[in-house]
């Protein structure tokens, strides 16, 4: 798993090799969709800060895979045999199926995001 840091925060895990964690994290697409996303108030990316792409720690891919087990309702990760199922076909999947495989990645989100109507009340 990769985590994106920008100014020295862990701001997401995705469950993806880190050529599809730099391709999603750095495309334009999701550079626009974080520059309007806050949490606390604040921007999470102010357009010019670097978009760092690294290794999850423990701790991070831990968060991670408790959100996606919440997300899922099974409340434990590793005992739902949807997902178990999932990385083993993902494993066994032929490399020439990138398309296949990148629709498989899961970006969780390290920051609480400000839900988009706390700014129209504002």
């Amino acid at each position: 798993m990769f985590t994106l840091e920008i100014d020295g925060k862990a701001i997401a895990v995705i469950n993806s090799d880190e050529q599809t964690a730099r391709d999603l994290f750095t495309c334009d697409g999701f550079k626009e969709d974080i520059g309007t996303m806050t949490s606390e108030g604040k921007p999470i990316w102010n357009g010019t800060s670097e978009l760092k792409i690294r290794a999850s720690t423990e701790d991070e891919t831990d968060e991670f895979e408790q959100a996606i087990a919440e997300d899922d309702g099974t409340g434990d990760f590793e005992a739902d045999p949807h997902h178990d199922t999932a990385d083993a076909k993902a494993g066994a999947a032929d490399h020439d199926e990138e398309d296949d495989e990148e629709d498989e990645a899961d970006i969780v989100f390290l920051v609480d995001l400000d839900d988009e109507q706390d700014h129209l009340d504002a």
